[in-house]
């Protein structure tokens, strides 16, 4: 199941447990059971017809407006496509899906759109009811054919639901207000609950005119407003410069007790900025009412002013959103590319690198080394494998590198001169060993003699400050290392299609992986552009770890799976590992509130925040 992290789309699951049984008295005959929300892990916190979610305040003001901000630009109002850059806020605030998660939960949602949902036990299909009074902006009704067009539109021309809703075959019209989607694999525990997160769209408007008599097309980007049945409208905008969102009276799930408390501001406008420096001063002037901070040394060092001093600006560490993700960021090396193919090679771009003297110089030592892909959560893998992930190791022997057996893994440690030299010379006999050698201090092909070089790809400058020190590290070994910095629309092209020799990446796991594993590091997802294969993984043990996952049978199952797959992955150095904070760094002027206790999984923003400036 996904779980979203910044713009990033980036979740995970696995249902272990999905819960909730309308009573035992339809358990024993064949009616369906019919659940107000499915669960991942254990049973559901909240029972039919409960009242809120624990951590919004119900009585929160409704009122004011929020200013936001995002690095970059957009061009497009389509919800499902998977082209060009969507306005931010669009998603989330005018669309509605059949489940809303409960951020105080692991993977856990309860019904928006959909009031039930039910599956057979072999769990060959899943079935949503629609909430009769739910509606579209228009008043029009949300209908099934409504939800069967979103879902084909979106696996149609969005490569990621493509592979996330690949094991859903069809999706077909069951009742007056029933949706049934049919599996190709029985078991798969996770796919009822996945299925209640993609966008609902209205068919009858996508396949009508604008007002100029042009008929609509989902299969292009777009700038005229979209409607939607959420809490937002698109109120105005200025194309990629700026988009405000104006709370609608007339939502039709403003009392469902999953809204309650929610959805507080009258107003909420973003506001793009092509240079984060340029994004920053916005928010010391008040322009900008939240700041998301991503800089160590910028949140030690840029806060010296008379707002941030006197409390009109707030400073929070929260840890709440990294609770329940695990984190990969790193540097990605495409293996698309011939010269990375080679796992020595690999291997000697993590040796080049000195996080200890970059964290102790640049960031203040506050960010921490990450050595698994699913750091800071109880899948990660550590030290030798041991009971049944060494038993599923071994069941693989012969498809999985011997060293996970036998070393577990750690990067290598630099922060001064003589480490650091004894780095360079272990990645320099690497890559002598993979076929290259110092000509000229130029680090050649010795077949070929073909100059080595890197191009690393950002989307900006920010994060340049960090690289540098990377690329004068490949530089002292020969390396043509070099940055290339591009615009959001330029990158987003460049990632879509891979074109690119090595990326700053990140990924974001939930702690209950799944499907999207496949979409990570999957072999069917190494030539489908728009995957978040950004390294060009293709493994038959990788994908069979990944096949285990998605079926694994109980809690235990999963975890032991996870790890294995998680010491496969790092014993062939697909990534350079990066850093990363435990905890997130939050800044925000004073008339933003926000309830005492935030989720515990979530920010909550800016969902449960609220204005002080409302009208009580």
């Amino acid at each position: 199941m996904q779980a979203a992290f910044g713009k990033m789309v980036f979740t995970t699951a696995l249902a272990l447990s999905l819960a909730l049984a309308a009573g035992a008295k339809a358990q024993e005959t064949s009616e369906p059971v019919w659940r107000s929300g499915l669960s991942t892990i254990g049973e559901l916190k909240h029972p039919d017809g409960f009242a809120h979610f624990d951590y919004v305040n119900p009585d929160a003001p409704k009122g004011g407006e929020l200013k936001l901000s995002e690095t970059g630009t957009y061009d497009t109002f389509n919800p499902i496509l998977s082209k060009g850059e969507a306005a931010s806020g669009v998603a989330s605030l005018v669309f509605d899906t059949l489940l809303k998660s409960a951020e105080d939960e692991i993977t856990t949602a309860y019904g928006l759109l959909a009031e039930g949902v039910s599956y057979p036990d072999d769990i060959s299909s899943a079935t949503f009811r629609l909430r009769a009074q739910a509606k579209w902006a228009d008043g029009q009704p949300v209908t099934p054919e409504d939800v069967i067009f979103s879902f084909e539109k979106s696996k149609e021309h969005n490569p990621l639901h493509a592979n996330y809703y690949k094991h859903v075959v069809s999706a077909e019209k069951t009742g007056e207000r029933d949706v049934t989607f049919h599996f190709d694999e029985k078991n798969n525990h996770e796919l009822p609950n996945i299925l209640g997160q993609f966008q609902i769209v209205p068919k009858h408007w996508w396949e009508g005119t604008d007002a100029k008599g042009n008929k609509r097309d989902i299969g292009r980007t777009t700038l005229e407003p979209v409607m939607g049945s959420g809490p937002y409208k698109i109120a105005d905008f200025q194309p990629g410069g700026s988009i405000r969102f104006e709370r609608r009276d007339d939502y039709w799930g403003k009392d469902l007790n999953v809204n309650v408390g929610q959805n507080n501001f009258d107003a909420i406008t973003y506001t793009f900025f092509g240079d984060r420096n340029v994004e920053f001063e916005a928010f010391r002037a008040a322009n900008v009412d939240f700041y998301r901070d991503n800089s160590s040394s910028h949140w030690v060092t840029a806060y010296d002013f008379p707002a941030a001093k006197d409390g009109r600006i707030i400073r929070e560490e929260i840890e709440n959103p990294l609770r329940a993700t695990g984190i990969m960021q790193a540097f990605v090396p495409n293996m698309r590319r011939e010269k990375f193919k080679d796992q020595r090679v690999r291997e000697a771009l993590n040796y080049a690198y000195d996080f200890e003297s970059l964290n102790r110089n640049l960031s203040y030592g506050r960010l921490n080394r990450i050595d698994s892909y699913f750091w800071g959560t109880e899948l990660a893998s550590s030290g030798l494998p041991e009971g049944r992930e060494k038993e599923i190791l071994e069941e693989l022997k012969d498809k999985v590198p011997p060293e996970v057996f036998t070393m577990p893994y750690t990067n290598p440690v630099s922060g001064d001169p003589k480490k650091t030299r004894e780095n360079l010379r272990k990645a320099m006999t690497l890559f002598k060993e993979a076929g290259y050698e110092l000509k000229n201090r130029k680090l050649v092909n010795v077949k070929t003699g073909e100059p080595f070089g890197i191009e690393i790809l950002l989307s900006n400058p920010a994060q340049e400050r960090t690289v540098l020190p990377y690329v004068k590290s490949l530089t002292d070994i020969g390396i043509d290392a070099r940055i290339r910095t591009v615009d959001s629309s330029q990158y987003t092209n460049r990632v879509r299609s891979f074109d690119y020799d090595m990326l700053y990446g990140i990924w974001a796991q939930s702690l209950v992986p799944g499907n999207e594993q496949v979409d990570y590091w999957g072999s069917s997802s190494v030539d489908q552009q728009g995957s978040r294969n950004y390294a060009g993984i293709a493994d038959p043990a990788v994908d069979e770890l990944i096949r285990r996952i998605i079926f694994a049978p109980d809690r235990a199952e999963l975890v032991a799976t996870v790890k294995a797959l998680d010491r496969v992955l790092l014993a062939h150095h697909y990534v350079v590992p990066m850093f990363y904070s435990k905890s997130v760094q939050t800044a925000y002027w004073n008339h933003l509130a926000h309830p005492q206790e935030l989720p515990y999984y979530g920010l909550g923003f800016p969902e449960v925040w609220w204005s002080k400036n409302a009208a009580k």
